[in-house]
């Protein structure tokens, strides 16, 4: 089992404690937050080991899972990295491209790993149909939040377009060539709603819209490619795949058949992937757990979490243009 420290208490890092301590991957050490009440408060809440120095917490584990605000991210990875630590950080990976950087070379020398916490990678949806989502030539995000102050210290884009972002990027074998995109300010002092069309160098288009005004939640996507559509719905974890193929000579009563204007004949028909129920933070944890014990590349690399970061931070630009 590997030892792991958590650094970080708040909503979403008392999450993680309580899966690392259910998994039989790992052994919980103990956690640092530097607001020690709180500390000292779910250490009485829940038993876990406070640590009231974050290099005291550090030493005594193999592995640091970094659950901290942004800004903190890079400080965090360092100063675990150059201690000769792996870490699972939450995203986006930094606050700027020249952290995220910076931490690819530090991971390179101090030859350790490292995995972006880019949770829906891992959604039980997106895993039933990522395999067949081909060469998609046009394709449509909308991710959609209710007002939650929580999250609001960063951008929109930051805060929610960079899971879509980071899954197109991973089924899109594409380079970036041009990003427009706009941004409102709403309730925050940085955009609330945001809207982007990034082109790729394959002629790929994706257009991603996230809010977190909106009065209802949504997170849904939508694959185009050559004889097929996918949708992926991210919240009801459900998938719709539609297919097309050549029209057999003789049509049964109950095929549906649609012909172009070149006269050529399609057959539509269904697919239902399986679907299989999972908690998708768990699993990237424990992922996180088997490439570090088989010495494999992490199914969501620190380089690809500096991409998102990237083509994020390029849609923020955008808005200032």
């Amino acid at each position: 089992m590997l030892k792991v420290g958590v650094l970080g208490a708040g909503h979403l890092g008392k999450i993680h404690l309580r899966l690392l301590n259910e998994s039989d991957k790992y052994n919980l050490i103990g956690f640092y937050d530097a607001d020690a009440i709180n500390g000292k408060k779910v250490a009485d809440e829940f038993g876990y080991t406070y640590f009231d120095n974050i290099n005291n917490l550090i030493d005594a584990v193999d592995v640091v899972d970094i659950v901290t605000p942004t800004l903190s991210h890079f400080d965090c990875a360092e100063k675990s990295i150059k201690k000769g630590k792996h870490i699972f950080i939450e995203k986006p990976i930094t606050n700027t491209a020249e952290e995220a950087k910076k931490l690819l070379e530090l991971e390179k020398e101090y030859n350790v790993k490292g995995q972006v916490g880019h949770v829906e990678r891992f959604n039980p949806a997106f895993s039933a149909v990522k395999e067949k989502i081909n060469n998609p030539m046009f394709i449509e995000s909308h991710r959609l939040a209710e007002f939650n102050p929580r999250g609001t210290d960063v951008p929109v884009v930051l805060d929610l377009m960079i899971h879509d972002i980071d899954a197109i990027l991973s089924v899109v074998n594409s380079e970036v060539a041009q990003i427009n995109a706009s941004g409102v300010s709403v309730i925050s002092h940085s955009p609330d709603i945001a809207n982007a069309r990034i082109e790729f160098e394959n002629g790929c288009v994706a257009n991603l819209t996230a809010s977190r005004i909106s009065l209802k939640n949504m997170r849904k996507s939508r694959f185009f490619q050559k004889d097929a559509y996918i949708a992926v719905d991210f919240l009801e974890k459900k998938v719709e795949v539609v297919k097309m193929k050549d029209a057999p000579e003789e049509v049964g009563d109950f095929d549906v058949v649609l012909q172009n204007a070149e006269g050529e004949k399609k057959q539509i028909y269904f697919e239902n992937p399986e679907i299989e129920t999972n908690n998708a933070i768990k699993d990237e944890l424990e992922a996180f757990a088997d490439a570090i014990e088989n010495d494999t590349t992490p199914v969501v690399s620190l380089k690809q979490g500096a991409k998102a970061l990237e083509v994020a931070l390029r849609i923020i630009d955008s808005f200032k243009k």
